[in-house]
């Protein structure tokens, strides 16, 4: 077995290998355990086998050939028959931090119902402000009757912010409250810092469990399935296209663009222009564009306006940043996590629409909708309660278990517990050599905007041993 603070490696036959998490007893070896509450609980009585398995797993790829390597897992989220807190001595803290998401409020909710109704945990404090709150001395008790009704509101309770981590001060102010689990709530910045008050906790030897939930609206957390918040916004974002589509088919030569979310990663853009079908181009930051020349988008914005008489555009905020920066001669600049300040690209490709078209002498009507902000403000959609609701749960489950520095999402449809390192070492991206850019670009029929070399580079790059 080899071993870092952070995640340990557990090889097995046939090409199996266990990235596993941490667990308290690592460097305190002789924390007693107990018997899990949840076997005296009437809500679970009926359920055939509840507790998961120590052995169980879940494999990171599904689709294999028959020589193929048993591969990388993860161990599999659930409550175990063992726990290594009493109901009585856990005191949890929740903490959100980074930009709104739809959900949020819901996976606050549904630890706190799920420590309290599953585990009889009473001691739970919500962290004002984000990190900064720790040792902003801002905290809000939490209870079911607070957070009740939460999950109909957008946004989250307990206030968020960027930046403001100092390791030091948050550690000594889990230490003062006598917090004993910490449930973080954020993307792969805050999971960054997760891990570092995770090692600071180990270094300190205190029994204090680490959970991240992993929260980014753009889906470009990597390993898990999606990201809580994603569907909603997906959902929302039809809105905003049906509208660019009725104000663009209303008028001669009527152009509809839409903005939405995606920094470094496209996902929101192309599935809500899939599910549209009103779309007829998206952008996207992982495949570069030009407007100019043959095959460019000036070119096809005009065979769409003579084909149709109109025609929507959905670009993402990552989309072009290469173009802009050119344009604008923009300096790079970091917010208070770190992630660069984007140039609004959709504004920046409307005037060079319009100055286009307007050179051309030929007439159009550009409307420009951007709903970034109302989108990341509302309540999650059902779907995406109810996965909420599960990650919450698993979260709960495996800090009881004694298991730490770690967050939980599904893999392949099964929750499992991830180890930080696995987030925060790159970003999900669209694949535009995947079937499902293809089935975009067949559905919008825009051009690919990559050049024949591009293309035949492509499609040369090594394929993994799994054929996937």
């Amino acid at each position: 077995m080899e071993n870092d603070t952070q995640m340990k490696l557990v090889p097995g036959t046939a090409g199996y290998v266990l990235e596993d998490v941490p667990h308290l007893t690592d460097y305190l070896p002789d924390l007693p355990s107990y018997p899990n509450p949840l076997q005296d609980n009437p809500a679970y009585s009926v359920v055939k086998q509840y507790f998961v398995n120590v052995d169980d797993t879940v494999t990171q790829k599904i689709v294999v050939h028959k020589d193929s390597p048993r591969g990388v897992h993860f161990r599999r989220a659930g409550p175990r028959q063992r726990v290594y807190f009493e109901s009585d001595e856990v005191h949890a803290c929740i903490v959100t931090c980074g930009g709104l998401c739809p959900g949020l409020n819901t996976v606050i909710r549904e630890i706190v119902c799920g420590l309290c109704h599953m585990y009889g945990v009473r001691k739970i404090l919500g962290i004002d402000g984000g990190y900064r709150g720790f040792y902003a001395k801002n905290t809000v008790t939490l209870t079911p009757n607070v957070v009740n009704d939460i999950h109909k509101r957008g946004g989250t309770i307990l206030g968020t912010s960027r930046g403001g981590h100092d390791t030091s001060k948050i550690v000594d102010s889990i230490q003062d409250h006598g917090i004993n689990q910490v449930y973080i709530i954020g993307g792969d910045g805050t999971h960054r810092g997760a891990a570092v008050i995770f090692e600071e906790i180990r270094q300190r030897g205190l029994k204090v469990a680490v959970a991240g939930i992993p929260k980014t609206i753009d889906n470009d957390i990597p390993v898990i399935d999606k990201s809580f918040g994603f569907d909603t916004a997906v959902e929302e974002s039809q809105r905003a296209i049906n509208a660019a589509h009725v104000e663009a088919e209303s008028i001669e030569n009527g152009i509809g663009l839409v903005k939405l979310m995606g920094r470094y990663s496209g996902f929101i853009a192309m599935y809500a222009t899939l599910a549209s079908r009103d779309v007829d181009c998206c952008l996207i930051p992982e495949s570069p564009f030009y407007l100019e020349g043959s095959g460019g988008l000036y070119e096809y914005i005009e065979k769409r306006l003579k084909e149709n008489g109109h025609m929507v555009i959905v670009v993402a905020e990552g989309a072009g940043q290469d173009l802009l920066s050119e344009s604008l001669q923009c300096m790079d600049q970091q917010d208070a996590s770190g992630n660069k300040l984007l140039q609004d690209v959709g504004l920046w490709i409307s005037h060079r629409i319009k100055e286009h078209f307007a050179k051309k002498k030929i007439p159009i009507n550009l409307k420009y909708i951007d709903p970034t902000y109302m989108i990341r403000a509302i309540p999650s959609i059902a779907s995406d309660n109810v996965y909420c609701t599960l990650l919450a749960h698993s979260a709960v489950h495996g800090a009881m278990a004694g298991y730490s520095g770690f967050t939980v999402g599904p893999v392949n449809g099964r929750h499992a517990y991830i180890p930080y390192k696995r987030i925060i070492e790159k970003q999900n991206k669209v694949v535009i050599t995947d079937r499902m850019w293809a089935r975009l670009l067949s559905s919008t029929n825009q051009p690919s905007f990559l050049n024949p070399r591009d293309i035949a580079e492509a499609k040369k790059e090594k394929k993994p041993a799994t054929g996937l």
